[in-house]
């Protein structure tokens, strides 16, 4: 026999059991209502667009379909993208951007950076040994010039000025390098033993100003090069 007590108790528990139940019953209505919604609004935008494409063709049936649609306005919207880049670039060039940007370019294909610049110190009366370095390994005229394309080594004989400005020395000199366009001809300084120290000086600050060059060598005009 059960008490009162007992009896309420159990139908505590009844009613309490009975509430979770009803909202998990009213939160699925919910859900399958929301979805039930959206489906049905995806649904009318797609019918939409297909008669909009069926009343731009002027045909009962699609061409294409929504989703090709909707790839092609991403597409016009890239497009349109781009088009406004293309403005900004020919306002670009016509500023002098793009032009300047090229001219630095092609400038710095077009200068290819010495491997080494090479120095023969030589002296009045020594056009033997010149000839003879121009026979072994430096070369002359279009063989001058592969040398310093394809190997990157620029070499020049160095000599300076007679201490008689004119004389028969500087004039063997120009004519000798008119012929062969391969010295430095220091203007500044008399060529002398006692100036050695200073032509070489002069020589490196000039080459340095004149090449972009890995290294600077000096050599004289007795010795052999061995180029590879």
């Amino acid at each position: 026999m059960q008490s009162k007590g007992s009896n309420a108790r159990l139908s505590g528990m009844a009613s309490r059991s009975r509430i979770p139940s009803l909202l998990l019953f009213m939160f699925s209505t919910f859900s399958t209502i929301y979805v039930a919604g959206r489906l049905w609004q995806d649904s009318e935008n797609r019918v939409y667009l297909i008669k909009e494409l069926d009343r731009i063709t002027g045909k009962g049936q699609s061409a294409i379909s929504v989703d090709d649609t909707l790839k092609i306005i991403a597409c016009r919207e890239q497009h349109k993208k781009l088009s406004a880049l293309e403005m900004e670039l020919t306002a670009a060039r016509q500023d002098g951007f793009a032009s300047k940007s090229s001219t630095e370019t092609n400038e710095v294909n077009s200068k290819k950076r010495p491997l080494v610049v090479i120095g023969i110190l030589t002296r009045f009366g020594r056009k033997n040994n010149r000839d003879a370095i121009r026979k072994a390994w430096m070369g002359t005229g279009a063989a001058l010039k592969k040398m310093e394309k394809n190997k990157g080594i620029v070499a020049r004989f160095v000599i300076g000025r007679s201490a008689n400005p004119g004389d028969s020395s500087d004039r063997s000199i120009d004519i000798e390098n008119r012929q062969n366009n391969d010295f430095f001809i220091l203007d500044n300084l008399v060529e002398a033993d006692e100036e050695l120290p200073k032509k070489a000086k002069i020589f490196f600050a000039y080459a340095a100003d004149k090449w972009d060059a890995e290294f600077y060598a000096k050599v004289n005009d007795d010795v052999y090069v061995n180029i590879g």
